[in-house]
């Protein structure tokens, strides 16, 4: 977690206490950042911390989701017992001291699904389609995850890091007459 900080648990903000309260088992690291705090959650837990966040401390808007490839960077490789992506979800809230809070799933390139929550927040639907068709990542639940940005035929995951940098001859052989429908 790059512009994080550790803090001790006596300046800990509020939110992270109660994250650490209720969620001990499934927090994998915490950290203070800018404006808010940044954790790292097992993907088992997710959606009930998710869950938590957004009816019991109001974080009521979902401002992003989207996903890291860290296949280059073995510190987070190693840390996070080689989870090769870590889905990000942005959450701010209009109440309380700390407005923002990062929250960071790994998730396995062999696992590669983690539960949706559009259910939580309906915004959720066009971010983690973004997500699914840049990096591969399922939502499962998702009520119509399809690629979103790319056309349905498209081969592989644009934002991977294995992606080649000049594409696979994508802008010779893209149909820009046919409609992604």
């Amino acid at each position: 977690m790059n512009e994080e900080k550790e803090v001790s648990e006596e300046e800990q903000p509020l939110v992270l206490q109660k994250l650490q309260d209720k969620f001990a088992d499934a927090l994998l690291a915490s950290a203070e950042i800018r404006q808010g705090v940044a954790v790292v959650v097992n993907k088992e837990n997710i959606y009930a911390l998710l869950e938590y966040l957004k009816t019991d401390l109001a974080y009521s808007f979902l401002v992003d989701v989207t996903a890291v490839d860290n296949s280059k960077l073995e510190s987070e490789l190693i840390q996070y017992d080689y989870a090769r992506f870590m889905v990000v979800y942005h959450l701010y809230t209009y109440e309380g001291e700390t407005s923002r809070i990062r929250v960071k799933v790994p998730v396995h390139e062999k696992d590669l699904k983690i539960p949706s929550v559009t259910q939580l927040w309906k915004g959720a639907n066009w971010l983690e389609r973004e997500t699914y068709d840049m990096f591969g990542i399922e939502f499962e639940g998702h009520p119509n995850l399809s690629r979103i940005l790319t056309p349905d035929d498209f081969e592989g995951h644009p934002l991977r890091k294995d992606y080649p940098l000049r594409g696979r001859g994508e802008r010779e052989s893209f149909n820009f007459e046919k409609q992604n429908v």
